[in-house]
């Protein structure tokens, strides 16, 4: 595999050689952990953008929105703070106590997310209580275009991912990525979420945890409500939604777009409750599927 790998790469003009691969090891650590509203919400760990997720989760318990227009106004405005730490990701749980300083009645308009797309979520459960979050992507439809024959398989173009300061590259560096799967553990049980969308996936899911958790939606209509995504400075809603007006009024700079676009995700759903009885619940957005067996 390795050489099939390092073969195509160099054929190409690429510098990567065996003992790349030979040195290479998969980091094996602890998920990050925040508890919203007494829920125990498990992250990807670094150099995932979940510790994103993470410090708007927290920073949200120091509000107290007055409605639900308020508190989409507190979710926007904390998102796109917490993206200005997207290079320093690799702090990971050092990051989950910083403030995120924002106006509760203006938008800054600072942007931050980008609009990338692609990804592919898949999440599973059994009987025991066991559940996986997983997401797969190559990044670009594509990944990097190299194609390696003998594997069935193009490689990515995560490396897309560096930045600047703290993400800049560097030999034997990783990019801060865009992957974020989530679990989420309850008193009704075992939880896991993930959504495709790059920069979107965070936003997808603070969203319908604060719909489950804080409004008290049943799984279906969580996903089901419409959604917004913050994207290149501007605020991006599906035409159906009800705070499109209101967040205007507030300044944002709000792009409607159809019910349903990719640029929303398409949310993977699969649980366990405490009696043992499985279940999973599908987007209606993309092509999804969800089934018990």
């Amino acid at each position: 595999m390795a050489r099939a790998i390092v073969s195509r790469v160099r054929a190409l003009g690429g510098a990567l050689d065996l003992n790349d691969m030979a040195v290479h090891q998969t980091g094996l650590t602890d998920p990050l952990q925040v508890n919203h509203n007494g829920v125990d919400v498990f992250l990807q760990p670094p150099p995932t953008q979940g510790v994103l997720l993470g410090m708007v989760l927290n920073n949200f318990a120091n509000f107290q929105p007055a409605d639900d227009i308020a508190a989409e106004h507190i979710a926007v405005e904390l998102t796109e703070a917490s993206f200005a730490c997207r290079d320093r990701a690799f702090e990971g749980m050092a990051l989950l106590d910083q403030p995120l300083e924002i106006d509760v009645s203006r938008a800054a308009n600072r942007g931050g997310p980008r609009g990338y797309l692609h990804t592919a979520g898949v999440c599973v459960t059994d009987a025991q209580g066991m559940a996986v979050s997983s997401l797969v992507s190559v990044f670009d439809d594509f990944g990097s275009c190299v194609f390696v024959p003998e594997l069935g398989i193009f490689l990515n173009n995560r490396a897309g991912g560096f930045t600047q300061g703290a993400n800049s590259y560097a030999p034997g560096k990783r990019p801060v990525h865009t992957l974020a799967p989530a679990l989420l553990r309850t008193d009704r049980g075992t939880l896991a979420i993930a959504t495709p969308g790059a920069d979107g996936q965070v936003q997808t899911l603070l969203q319908f945890i604060d719909r489950i958790i804080r409004r008290g939606e049943d799984l279906a209509t969580a996903i089901a409500a419409p959604r917004w995504r913050s994207q290149a400075g501007k605020l991006l809603m599906e035409h159906r939604h009800p705070a499109r007006s209101a967040l205007a009024g507030m300044g944002h700079v709000i792009e409607p777009m159809a019910d349903g676009a990719m640029c929303f995700g398409a949310i993977a759903c699969a649980g366990v409750d405490r009696a043992g009885m499985p279940y999973a619940v599908g987007d209606w957005r993309r092509e999804n599927w969800a089934g018990v067996i």
